[in-house]
């Protein structure tokens, strides 16, 4: 590298911090990677455990859906890095993918170490330093400061990129810390809560047949959020996509209600129940008009009893099954978190009003969406914008 050759740290091995340093490093940088963890994408790897979603294959409009109230500032970020550039970007780097049925993309490895591999191999070709179990800690003037096996270390850098994620999954390196840092700072934060999180519900000694059984072609919502997703049942409650879609709604205090009959009428099922049904048990006739399998009448017995006798009120409940008394499992177990630096303290290039030169990608800053491929694509597009903002305002005021 030559003399004059602008510094930049990025604080952060995750999605977003990652691709802000390849961006940083594209642009001819002096990059050095700091990352709190013995490895960097740890958390990227344990979603890579259940099949790496990577990006939604869906027109752009309906992906910004996914961003609720985020969506207008998010916008052109995203749309600079949309899905489709996603997907070229990991073909890029070797990776097959496939689209599955409901459009999400995924390596054809359905994991995440190959594709990580690859992306550090990249990152080395230009030259960028990696440390790990580099912890930091905040800022000494315009040194950041770190706690390391060797003892405290300082670092100056001409822009810094900060990718700590969010306050979910504290082992894997996103425990939040760093907002007590920021706040010190000046920095408006939103309050984390929990996003794409379980239901904890207090199951009766009954369902124990049924932990780890899925829950398949139902309807849950709580609140606006509605989701045909799955769910599997577990001693704890209710886990899975379909779940953790709607688990804002249970969050902001609305109830959890499962439509265990989604492509069926109210009225479709008053007709049915209302067949005669002779000596036969309610249980028995609810299986032989409506199909009723074990699992779904296992929730059934759990969540309504004493089951209505007329039809109509039986099939509200199946309409309508309230889960009562749900509530979201501890923050720590959700996928990700809501919260985090707010818009207002951002310029448009992600970076911190109260600190030029220090910008802001991922989990940290305060948006939520649900799982799918739009966490994966939010953290790739702003790191990425994150870094090349960093890049020119490095260029510009870096003599």
């Amino acid at each position: 590298m030559a003399e004059n050759t602008p510094t930049a740290l990025v604080i952060g091995g995750g999605p977003a911090g990652l691709m802000a340093a390849e961006r940083l490093g594209a642009a001819g940088l002096a990059v050095t990677i700091a990352d709190a963890k013995p490895s960097m994408g740890r958390k990227f790897l344990m979603a890579g455990k259940s099949g790496l979603n990577l990006t939604k294959d869906e027109p752009f409009d309906d992906l910004m859906k996914a961003y609720g109230e985020a969506a207008p500032w998010l916008r052109p970020i995203i749309q600079s890095f949309d899905g489709l550039a996603v997907q070229n970007w990991a073909r890029d780097l070797g990776q097959p993918l496939f689209t599955g049925t409901t459009g999400r993309v995924f390596p054809e490895a359905m994991k995440a170490s190959p594709l990580l591999r690859a992306w550090l191999a990249r990152l080395d070709e230009y030259n960028i330093v990696r440390q790990a179990r580099w912890r930091w800690t905040g800022w000494d003037r315009d040194e950041a400061v770190f706690e390391t096996p060797d003892g405290v270390a300082k670092m100056h850098a001409d822009v810094t990129v900060l990718a700590l994620g969010g306050a979910s999954w504290a082992r894997l390196g996103s425990d939040g810390a760093w907002a007590d840092i920021l706040r010190a700072d000046g920095v408006d934060l939103a309050a984390f809560a929990p996003a794409n999180a379980g239901i904890f519900v207090k199951w009766s000694a009954h369902m124990r047949p049924v932990f780890g059984q899925p829950l398949k072609g139902v309807r849950f919502s709580a609140g606006p959020w509605a989701s045909r997703g799955e769910a599997v049942l577990s001693e704890r409650g209710l886990e899975g996509g379909g779940i953790y879609s709607v688990s804002r709604g249970v969050r902001d205090g609305a109830d959890l209600e499962i439509d265990l009959f989604p492509d069926r009428t109210l009225q479709e099922l008053t007709a049915r129940l209302s067949r005669p049904r002779g000596k036969a048990s309610l249980s028995n006739h609810l299986r032989k008009t409506l199909k009723l399998d074990g699992v779904r009448m296992a929730l059934l017995n759990e969540l309504a009893r004493p089951l209505p006798q007329s039809p109509e009120a039986l099939a509200q409940c199946l309409k309508a099954l309230p889960v009562k008394d749900a509530t979201l499992r501890p923050m720590d177990e959700a996928i990700s978190t809501a919260g985090g630096v707010c818009r207002s303290a951002l310029t448009d290039d992600l970076m911190l009003s109260a600190r030029p030169g220090v910008f802001v990608a991922g989990e940290m800053l305060d948006w939520e969406a649900p799982t799918g491929g739009y966490l994966i694509t939010a953290c790739l597009a702003t790191g990425r914008w994150a870094g090349e903002a960093a890049a020119h305002w490095a260029r510009r005021h870096v003599v």
